[in-house]
């Protein structure tokens, strides 16, 4: 089979953020500029060296699940079903009449079940082994978001999980497109979700300084490519989306918000945690989703940075963009983060991010980094800082979505 005979496009979106439920309430708030960052409410903060973050306050399981559900599922894996569901509806497709063995689910997350781990861990040391929940182990490993997904809907198509740190649901969607362009499904839903905002999560996180300290400003806290910028912000949610064969999608009417062509893969293979400085890793993962997109570089409109606000990874990246885009790098390409006011949803991330490029598509608009108010000398290009911009012409995105590890993802959406 030739796998470029078979296109693939996203006809749904289900999307829970720090904002709330739905893409076009995540979509209204990005271009808006709007920060979901605030002081965390959902744990108790006090100890914490990061007190804030990009929490899903409004999230209530009950509205979409039942209870027997709910008690066999992390927070993480409510967010997964409940983001597939929105998907499904919003594509349209009428799951009572598909071929079910044909459509799959590649839904991963970076940490798995966060909640799970730590309230069973105290209830082994406070009242013994016999009092931990027997779901323990299959609501805290990874791929329960995936297949609580499939048996939610009744999927029986390719069913894993993906887990590459914060590359997690960039990688997802790309295997996903990968499994239709080679026949084994018609249709996937693919992407990640994450909660980790929990008491060990965020003090994991606090400890290493990966995390911003700017507690008294949480609004203003996640600030990419600004010189004062002291780490990322901790957010959680999920982005699910679905994707499917082009020619089904045109028969039955669907609604395309954007062909999804390719995507590049690499690793830093250099350190943990902090990126190659030159940004090697993340040069190959570009051109390699350019290469099997079959475009050029000046093909891009629009660059939706990974972006983290970190010190090192935000001059990493601008060094590997400018080597991938050259001169157009500074004259053309508009880039931004939507970190700056999302925060970070690790395994998540790409889920949002995606969104974010198929909605800017749509309405050539680009969202805004907000907080950049006294750019770094190194970080020299144009961020579309403060406000969202019109444009006449995006018929091309990239995502980039970085990874603990040396993870690198590049995904890359066109107009259809």
């Amino acid at each position: 089979m030739d796998i470029n005979s078979r296109r693939v496009v996203i006809t749904g979106m289900g999307i829970i953020s720090p904002y709330g439920i739905g893409h076009e309430l995540l979509w209204e708030n990005l271009i808006a500029g709007k920060s979901a960052i605030r002081h965390i409410h959902n744990i108790d903060s006090t100890d914490q060296p990061s007190k804030i973050g990009g929490e899903v306050v409004n999230f209530d399981a009950a509205d979409y699940l039942d209870k027997k559900a709910i008690r066999r599922m992390d927070r993480f894996t409510q967010f997964a079903v409940v983001a597939a569901r929105l998907a499904v509806k919003d594509s349209g497709l009428d799951l009572s009449k598909e071929d079910k063995t044909k459509i799959g689910v590649v839904v991963g997350s970076a940490a798995g079940g966060m909640t799970t781990i730590e309230t069973n861990h105290i209830k082994l040391i406070e009242k013994g082994p016999t009092k931990c929940s027997p779901f323990t182990v299959p609501m805290m490993i990874v791929d329960m978001a995936a297949g609580q997904i499939s048996i939610d809907l009744g999927l029986m198509g390719p069913n894993k999980a993906t887990v590459s740190a914060c590359a997690t649901a960039a990688h997802s969607l790309g295997d996903a497109m990968h499994l239709i362009k080679l026949g084994y499904a018609d249709v996937m839903l693919a992407g990640g979700a994450e909660a980790v905002m929990t008491p060990l999560g965020m003090a994991g996180f606090g400890v290493a300084r990966a995390l911003s300290f700017r507690n008294d400003s949480p609004e203003k806290a996640s600030r990419p490519w600004d010189k004062d910028r002291d780490g990322f912000v901790m957010a959680e949610g999920a982005g699910v989306f679905i994707l499917e064969e082009l020619e089904r999608a045109k028969a039955r009417g669907a609604n395309i918000y954007a062909e999804f062509p390719g995507y590049g893969a690499s690793a830093d293979a250099n350190e943990i945690v902090a990126p190659c400085e030159d940004g090697a890793g993340a040069v190959l993962a570009m051109k390699q989703a350019l290469k099997f997109s079959n475009l050029k570089p000046e093909d891009i409109h629009y660059l939706n940075a990974h972006g983290t606000s970190t010190p090192l990874g935000d001059v990493a990246e601008v060094r590997a963009v400018k080597k991938v885009f050259g001169d157009y790098a500074k004259n053309g390409l508009l880039i931004s983060s939507t970190k700056s006011m999302t925060g970070h949803l690790l395994g998540a991330a790409g889920g949002i991010e995606t969104a974010a490029c198929c909605l800017a598509i749509r309405d050539k608009i680009i969202p805004p980094t907000i907080n950049l108010d006294n750019p770094d000398e190194e970080c020299d290009l144009d961020f579309v800082a403060h406000k969202a911009r019109k444009v006449e012409k995006l018929d091309a995105a990239m995502n980039n979505s970085f990874g603990f590890g040396g993870h690198n993802c590049s995904l890359i959406f066109t107009r259809y």
